[in-house]
């Protein structure tokens, strides 16, 4: 190992990082905010309010990431009302591109976590809301939505990690995440198992970082007490 070269990359590395956190966090968050309706919707018992969220999900969980990023980033540039749309400025930058189609595509999947959470959800508690006179709404957004989100927790934190492996596929449409980093500078020395050697070790540490944060949000809000109900 060129011990040497890593240290002198390593400014570089930890910029590919930071963004890559970017990408991460915004699609995560974004894709949270997208995911509540959706899972909402497809838990309801009427198939009709079920079929969109359910297409949707489907589509989204059953194609590569890969291939929905390449449809956004060469796909929509093909259209002349893209083109010409507000978007366009957002829509021919990497950065949005790639954080587009991965909240587009982690929303499916937290979609149906929040789904087999709610539906994880003991009967009686839901049935002692109504009791108590809450109306829907209020039984969703006191109840069954925090309860929902302590079930789900633990699958969201492994959502998140999986999201932070494949923001390397963003390296593919130019942008220099970690990955697209170490491939720029192996370009420049040609030190290929030094250079992606660190960058796995950058993904590690995040990674680590991340579930660390997770399982002290877990311990605060007592998932395992709540999982064992």
């Amino acid at each position: 190992m060129e011990w040497e070269v890593i240290y002198k990359w390593l400014p570089k590395f930890i910029q590919g990082a930071t963004l890559t956190l970017e990408l991460v966090g915004i699609a995560v968050i974004l894709g949270l905010l997208l995911a509540i309706p959706l899972g909402i919707a497809r838990s309801s018992k009427l198939w009709y309010v079920r079929a969109l969220p359910y297409a949707y999900i489907f589509f989204f969980r059953g194609t590569p990431l890969l291939v929905q990023l390449f449809l956004v980033y060469y796909g929509l540039a093909q259209f002349d009302a893209v083109r010409d749309s507000f978007m366009w400025p957002y829509l021919r930058d990497p950065f949005w591109c790639a954080t587009a189609t991965m909240t587009l595509h982690t929303a499916a999947y937290i979609a149906e976590i929040l789904r087999g959470a709610i539906q994880a959800i003991p009967p009686g508690e839901i049935e002692a809301a109504r009791a108590l006179g809450m109306s829907r709404p209020k039984a969703l957004f006191y109840i069954i939505l925090p309860r929902a989100a302590r079930i789900g927790l633990p699958a969201y934190s492994n959502e998140v990690i999986l999201m932070l492996k494949a923001s390397s596929l963003a390296s593919t449409v130019t942008l220099l995440e970690l990955t697209g980093m170490a491939r720029t500078i192996i370009a420049r020395n040609y030190l290929t198992v030094d250079m992606f050697f660190t960058a796995g070790v950058f993904y590690l540490l995040m990674s680590f970082i991340l579930v660390q944060a997770f399982r002290q949000l877990e311990r605060w809000l007592r998932v395992d007490a709540c999982q064992g109900r």
